[in-house]
This record gives structure tokens, sequence and C-alpha cells, in this order.
């Protein structure tokens, strides 16, 4: 039996886990409810709008997220590249203070690598209380999105479920990625896509800097490399 099952058997009834306190849907832990409320009355629509990304963003396009003023977009700008949703949330907390980059995240954010992102760092995102940060974390290592939905697919419905995706991502293998998957990547181009396949098979990451440092400079080969891995 696998890992995945094993857990299945331990602690999963349908809909939400014994681990998680009981048969229903548990509600939101206090702090993760004043992030969903911070969100206010976007309704579903709003709720679901493509996040900013504050290594992509302009100065003007950061300036729409609640709580960011030109002073705080150009401190983000100049903070770039951010490899850690928590570096992101030093330079937030420390500019408009933490309970306004708490509510910030319903419009910017930094997507985060399922596979070594820190407890802290999932808190981070709206609505997500400790219980559900715990099961982020339970099915470590995940191959790639579609395992996140189904094993989040069992506490959480769908459109939550979507949510919750839009704030994480599973590293690309190198050598075996698709075009559409490279593509994903934020911030890729299709020239880009071109490159990053041109030099396969990669042995190691060092190649995939040297290769890629060509066409872009140190920082950016930074920020793609968050999304990718060699298996």
């Amino acid at each position: 039996m696998s890992r995945h099952s094993v857990t299945l058997a331990l602690v999963m009834i349908p809909v939400l886990s014994a681990g998680c306190g009981g048969g229903d849907a548990p509600e939101p832990e206090p702090a993760a409810r004043e992030s969903i409320e911070a969100m206010g009355d976007m309704g579903a629509a709003g709720a679901m709008a493509a996040l900013s990304n504050p290594n992509l963003a302009t100065e003007d396009e950061l300036t729409t997220v609640p709580g960011v003023t030109a002073e705080v977009a150009a401190a983000v700008v100049g903070g770039r590249p951010y490899l850690r949703a928590a570096d992101l949330h030093a330079v937030l907390a420390g500019t408009i203070g933490e309970e306004a980059a708490l509510a910030a995240y319903g419009a910017l954010w930094l997507p985060i690598n399922l596979n070594d992102v820190t407890n802290d760092e999932i808190l981070l995102i709206p609505g997500v209380g400790d219980r559900m940060a715990h099961e982020f974390e339970e099915y470590r290592p995940y191959v790639d999105m579609g395992e996140f939905r189904m094993e989040i697919g069992k506490y959480v419905d769908e459109d939550e479920v979507e949510r919750l995706a839009r704030y994480v991502y599973v590293p690309i293998d190198l050598n075996s990625a698709t075009r559409e998957e490279i593509m994903a990547v934020p911030g890729m181009s299709e020239r880009m896509a071109h490159e990053f396949e041109e030099y396969r098979p990669y042995t190691d990451l060092d190649q995939f800097r040297r290769e890629i440092g060509k066409y872009v400079d140190e920082n950016e080969v930074a920020r793609f490399e968050r999304y990718v891995t060699l298996n």
C-alpha cells in the first residue's frame, strides 16, 4: 500500500478527515477567517481573479492591490527577485503592517513550491489555517498539480481547490516537461521556452544556470530556477 493510501485509510473520511476533528468541514480558524473577511464582498468572480506576481507586476499594477501605495509598490519592485513568500512578506509587513499584508494576499502573491514551502508560508494564504496547512504538508512530495487537486479535494469543494491552486505550484522536470508545462511558468515566453528545451538533457542545475544565463541576468535565472527541478 502506498504512503498516500495509508494516509487515506488512517485519517480520511469523505469530505473531511477524522484527523481534522470530525466529519464536517471545519470552520476557518480565527486568523484564517479574518483573512477571508478581509477579501470583502468581492464575490466568486473577484475572489478568483488572477493574482499579481510581485516579481512581474509593474509598479502601476501593484498599486491596484489593496493597501499598496506608490511608495509600497516601489519598495516591492526594489526587493526583486523574491524567491520565497517569506521574503515578500517581510517587505510588505515591514511597510504596511502584518494585517494589511495578509489582506493584500487576496490580490498579490508569489506562488509557493508545495514540496519545500514552510508551514509559516502556507499560513500566509488567505483562508488557510493550521489544519489545512497540515493537509498541504501531509501529501508531500507532490508529483504534479493534479495530485494536489486530488488530495486537497478530499477536504474542500472544487471551487476552493481551484482558489488554493492559484497560490501553489509543483516544479516541472527540466528534461521531461512538455511545452505546455514550461509555458505555465510565470513570465515564460515562447522564445525562452525554446531555450529551456534546446539544452536537454540537463545533467544538473549548474548547467541550467549556465545555459539560461546566456539569455537573461542572474536574477531572472534565479526566478526561473524556483519553478524547475531535475528528477
